[in-house]
């Protein structure tokens, strides 16, 4: 989120309340929707994205890569593979960052 660890470590704490525009606020509710209760979804929470200026491809990005990280999350978890360290999350992050995921 543009380098800045506060307003991650505030988004992460209270979204209402974090510094990011009222436009992201209400695509990371609605991705939490996808992620906790997705056949609850309905025309309003779609209308409510369009009006706070997402498109339709953005809503379709964000669910697909919901969908994603949780595919990937269960069938990680399923196969018995230890989860990273927080560091090591953090310096995998910095390198991608700095390099892109490209690996040569």
């Amino acid at each position: 989120m543009l380098g800045s660890a506060q307003l991650v470590k505030g988004t992460l704490d209270d979204l209402a309340r974090s510094g990011l525009p009222e436009n992201q606020k209400a695509l990371l509710r609605f991705v939490t929707k996808v992620n906790n209760s997705s056949s609850e979804i309905s025309a309003e929470d779609v209308e409510a994205l369009h009006a706070a200026g997402w498109t339709d491809a953005a809503l379709y990005d964000a669910i697909t890569v919901c969908a994603l990280f949780n595919f990937y999350n269960r069938w990680i978890e399923a196969c018995g593979v230890h989860p990273m360290s927080e560091e090591a999350h953090r310096e995998f992050g910095a390198r991608t960052a700095h390099h892109g995921y490209i690996r040569k």
